[in-house]
């Protein structure tokens, strides 16, 4: 009889990072700085939105590609931010959250053996993606702190098998952005390798001192580029999962062929919802920009006094924290304890590697929280750097508390 269960393909990922550490933040009645979902609602008039679309009777199924109201908010507000105009009816698809998206690029564009170049760290969902739709994935590593792409790395890890190149700014887990310079090298090896880019921008609404720029922007990029965008992110409703991806008709039609399929479309009434957000004033947007400055600021500080080296992201909800100082080997062992003896949960970002002895020393906290959330974790954590100084740790972390005390 043949062995049931899941798949070649998917039998190395298991159970989610997030997963694991929710479940021990209930465990251990830990403030949760783990999963990038926001413990506060959206606006409220974007739940009325939401509530008027299912009261007008808009619970019907949506045109596939996205909801005609929808696809064209979207290229009228990626108009205004990049000025670069798509046509709404060609080249949107709006999909299930931008992880849908994110499948649907990989199972839409490669042939198996096909390979997809990224950089880790990475969000998880892009390996698992690739490794469904059959291609190979090429990681080329990020190193920390400043996680700066260089050319001679990315051109080292190209072979003719190569077809896709993904990249995410603003960055998750660094917080960092593309700079003038890593936005010239995607563009000369994608054109020079006649690559396509798939462009993860979700967080591009979460930037703090220097605008988020679009790839698409890039000379010779846009008829080669695959924009990825998100609802939840900008507007704090993560759990709607209405995602989206702009490029030129032809790719655009690739991505649509696997959404058919993967989900058909999103939910009809935050569909329309979305639209309505979309054309929200510019205020909305710099005031949340503000909101999450005024939260990152305080993140970090407080981090810095509990212990922690950390730099300020540039964009996204994610504080990315070095913890060498404490003294243990690798971020999962600090995670796990830190969650039980210091009631924080925290995500270790080896989750977001191949090679995992890279993240040994970091942790991700997320900022997407409640000033008086951020307040009672960190408060948390300095009780727990003060129980280091004390030794009470010592047998868990040798070395950890003269590092601490230097």
């Amino acid at each position: 009889m043949r062995t049931l269960g899941v798949n070649t393909r998917l039998k190395p990922f298991g159970a989610t990072i997030f997963a694991e550490m929710t479940a021990l933040a209930v465990k251990h009645g830990a403030v949760n700085l783990g999963q990038g979902a926001p413990d506060f609602d959206g606006p409220e008039w974007l739940k009325e939105a939401a509530i008027k679309a299912i009261r007008d009777g808009r619970g019907q199924y949506a045109r596939m590609t996205g909801l005609p109201e929808l696809t064209k908010a979207i290229t009228t507000r990626f108009e205004r931010t990049s000025g670069l105009s798509y046509d709404p009816e060609r080249d949107v698809v709006v999909t299930c959250g931008a992880t849908e998206a994110i499948l649907d690029c990989m199972l839409g564009l490669i042939e198996p053996g096909d390979e997809v170049l990224f950089f880790e760290p990475f969000y998880d969902s892009y390996i698992a993606s690739v490794a469904m739709a059959g291609g190979v994935p090429k990681v080329v590593t990020l190193e920390a702190p400043e996680f700066r792409i260089s050319e001679a790395a990315v051109r080292a890890a190209i072979t003719p098998k190569t077809r896709v190149i993904m990249v995410n700014s603003p960055h998750n887990p660094s917080g960092q952005m593309l700079s003038a310079e890593e936005r010239s090298i995607i563009a000369r090896v994608a054109q020079e390798f006649d690559l396509v880019v798939i462009s993860d921008e979700v967080y591009e609404e979460l930037w703090y001192e220097e605008p988020h720029r679009t790839l698409a922007l890039e000379p010779g990029l846009r008829e080669r580029t695959i924009v990825l965008g998100s609802l939840g992110k900008s507007f704090s409703f993560t759990g709607w999962k209405v995602g989206w991806a702009i490029a030129p008709a032809n790719l655009a039609q690739a991505v649509r062929s696997a959404h058919q399929f993967a989900s058909f479309c999103a939910a009809t009434p935050l569909q329309v919802a979305a639209a309505t957000a979309l054309s929200a004033p510019d205020s909305y947007f710099e005031e949340f920009r503000a909101e999450y400055r005024a939260r990152r600021d305080r993140m970090v500080h407080g981090l810095r006094a509990c212990g922690f080296e950390c730099d300020l992201p540039k964009g996204s909800y994610f504080a990315l924290a070095n913890h060498a100082r404490f003294g243990f080997a690798d971020d999962f062992a600090f995670c796990r304890h830190l969650v039980e003896h210091g009631k924080v949960a925290a995500i270790p970002p080896g989750a977001f590697y191949v090679n995992k002895a890279k993240a040994a020393s970091l942790v991700r906290f997320a900022f997407c929280k409640k000033l008086e959330t951020i307040d009672a974790a960190l408060e948390r954590l300095s009780l727990y750097r003060d129980r280091f100084e004390r030794g009470e740790f010592a047998q868990h972390s040798e070395g950890a508390i003269g590092a601490v005390r230097a």
